[in-house]
């Protein structure tokens, strides 16, 4: 239609100063034309530049704030490198992550990056075995050595009970996540770990878990309470399940801090502003995010280096809702 040849198309495109003005005007005028859009896959299977990278990101609960803070520091480093990023949420279901995972491999991505359903993720260890570039996030897996960023589940979930515990509480029931997930067997341990530490007995009757979802919450805390000696404080493994137990709580009509404690695994934007604030465990979403892109890029480069596994802190943000008082120790 230019009356060119497919490399002088090619020049325009990819913005080659060479090309003269009135060549650059007539390939344009075409590709208007024709309603032409560039094969980004094509582009990619040519190119071995790093630059139009393709990166899937397959996230369990895209509800979850925590995965929101994942995305951005995926999407802003892989924008700042040039690359796109596609995501697909399974929302805990094993077969729309496997669809998912199917998609993006059709698409030809350069690399995956994955919270994988289970610590045994067939459709992840798959990939693996099929040499694509994944880096997990939040959870790894049991039989396959690869990439993993997460945060500190295990000194995190001691943490925040240890300090239910200097505060004078002794009967601290877990709200646990999903047990097929690794996390939460993580942060379980801190939990006990903290029990033992000051000689307090574990209570299988204040361990209780199901979903890591908000109606969990809702529906645990009701059994919680209705115990014969309820607990006097709640430890719980996710913000959506603090949600669900804040609510149960209100709707019962039981004081916070006065009756009952809460301290969340995930300290959200909103925590501080509930009556009273939420004493939580922050992740750094955003940097477990930049960190992952940031392996993935290395894990393309580098197919053989040694897996990494890189473990991102946790912070306690100490508010009313533990019973703690301001101007205390």
């Amino acid at each position: 239609m230019a009356g060119v040849s497919i490399a002088t198309v090619s020049r325009v495109l990819n913005g080659d100063p060479v090309v003269k003005p009135e060549t650059k005007l007539a390939v344009e005028k075409a590709i208007k034309t024709a309603g032409y859009h560039p094969n980004r896959v094509a582009q990619r299977l040519r190119s071995s530049y790093k630059s139009g990278r393709l990166i899937g990101l397959v996230i369990p609960d895209i509800r979850n704030p925590y995965y929101i803070d994942v995305i951005r520091g995926i999407e802003e480093s892989a924008y700042a490198n040039g690359s796109a990023v596609l995501i697909g949420n399974f929302s805990q279901d094993p077969e729309k992550e496997k669809m998912y995972i199917n998609i993006l491999k059709s698409e030809s991505v350069d690399g995956f990056i994955i919270a994988p359903h289970h610590g045994h993720d067939k459709y992840v260890e798959d990939l693996i075995e099929q040499t694509h570039a994944v880096v997990c996030i939040d959870r790894g897996l049991a039989n396959c050595s690869t990439d993993v960023v997460k945060s500190d589940n295990e000194r995190g979930a001691f943490n925040a009970v240890e300090h239910l515990i200097k505060l004078g509480h002794k009967r601290i029931a877990h709200i646990t996540g999903n047990l097929s997930i690794p996390t939460t067997h993580e942060r379980i341990a801190g939990y006990i770990a903290a029990l033992r530490k000051y000689d307090l007995p574990v209570d299988e009757t204040l361990i209780r878990g199901r979903a890591s979802d908000f109606q969990s919450g809702i529906d645990i805390t009701a059994q919680l309470l209705d115990l014969p000696e309820p607990p006097g404080a709640i430890f719980t493994a996710n913000n959506l399940l603090t949600l669900g137990s804040l609510e149960k709580i209100h709707e019962r009509g039981v004081s916070i801090p006065d009756q009952i404690a809460i301290v969340g695994f995930d300290d959200m934007y909103w925590a501080a502003s509930l009556n009273p604030a939420l004493t939580a465990v922050r992740q750094h979403g955003f940097e477990i995010g930049k960190r992952a892109i940031e392996l993935l890029y290395q894990r393309i480069e580098d197919p053989s280096r040694p897996a990494a596994n890189i473990i991102i802190n946790t912070d306690l943000m100490v508010r009313r809702s533990c019973g703690f008082k301001p101007g205390t120790p």
